[in-house]
């Protein structure tokens, strides 16, 4: 495994745009490396770029401001084409299951959201045509961030951990099941369906996931039976949970006496019980706890911590 760095990671991401808006985020971003979260192209606006707190734009002259109605480096049609075909590795139909679901996994664990006209053929997406908009999701790897959650609780009994996009719900989760792997005899399963907690890449990982064992891109459902089944895990990682059949599964490992570590799209208490699958994972008791991320602002820290019950108490 190669470990990367800030600066590495953004031009890593910034590499899949075409060549000139490539350039153009090089240039500009040196500076900001370590708090970029995202880069977005839409058609016939400015490329901007988007930090906690703040959102800048890209000048014709290669710098960042805040107002976008200035001289700003303005995306085009055949530039927002080139970027989507760079991100599909100039193969769309290998990409096409990924396509269905809004986005692309990039190397190193990125995410390019794509929005444009779908080609639809029965019923299936088969092709996205006329990109008008382009979202790259920076990852990040923040070694020992999980330490602070890990001495309030046992993460290793359950947990879920829940907020908003960009709050840092899957940089945490990656770190609490590095460490815990490296605790003595607690073997720890990930299920990577979408590529982003790992990063594989050839025969290795992106990231460092300690002694994690891995299933890459299977789906949660039928990765989630094959860990219980086959390799004995104590605890079972996955990300972004939500659907019936992912609550069957994860059933499926309390009762053969796997805890669970995941993640769900969720701001407060108030959204989290607005997500009625979840219920059910609540009622069997898979979470014994649950934590509540602060947002986009102050990725990765957490602002609450409550019970599988509701009951909260201070962090």
């Amino acid at each position: 495994m190669r470990e990367e760095n800030d600066v590495q990671r953004l031009s890593r991401a910034a590499s899949y745009l075409s060549s000139r808006l490539c350039a153009a985020v090089y240039s500009a971003c040196a500076g900001l490396n370590d708090s970029v979260q995202e880069i977005r192209l839409r058609l016939g606006k400015p490329l901007a770029v988007c930090c906690p707190g703040e959102t800048y734009y890209m000048t014709q002259n290669g710098k960042l401001c805040l107002d976008r109605d200035g001289d700003c480096l303005i995306c085009t049609s055949q530039e927002l084409e080139n970027t989507f075909h760079k991100i599909c590795d100039y193969s769309v139909y290998a990409r096409q299951n990924e396509l269905n679901r809004g986005f692309v996994t990039l190397r190193g664990g990125h995410r390019a959201g794509i929005c444009g006209t779908a080609v639809i053929e029965n019923g299936k997406i088969i092709n996205v045509r006329q990109i008008t908009s382009i979202n790259i999701r920076i990852a990040r790897e923040h070694k020992n961030c999980a330490s602070k959650l890990l001495k309030m609780i046992n993460a290793a009994e359950g947990l879920l951990i829940c907020g908003a996009p960009c709050s840092g719900k899957t940089t945490l989760l990656r770190d609490t099941a590095r460490q815990i792997s490296l605790k003595e005899n607690i073997k720890t399963v990930i299920i990577d369906e979408r590529g982003e907690l790992a990063g594989k890449s050839g025969g290795g990982f992106e990231n460092d996931v300690g002694m994690c064992d891995v299933f890459d891109g299977y789906p949660k459902p039928e990765a989630i039976a094959q860990a219980v089944r086959s390799m004995s895990p104590d605890v079972v990682v996955c990300d972004e949970i939500g659907s019936a059949e992912d609550i069957k599964a994860l059933a499926l490992c309390k009762n053969s006496g796997v805890s669970v570590i995941a993640t769900v799209h969720a701001s407060n208490q108030s959204e989290l019980l607005k997500k009625q699958e979840l219920l059910e994972a609540f009622r069997l008791g898979i979470f014994p706890k649950i934590a509540f991320l602060s947002g986009r602002g102050n990725a990765g820290m957490i602002s609450a911590i409550t019970d599988g019950g509701g009951q909260s108490f201070d962090s």
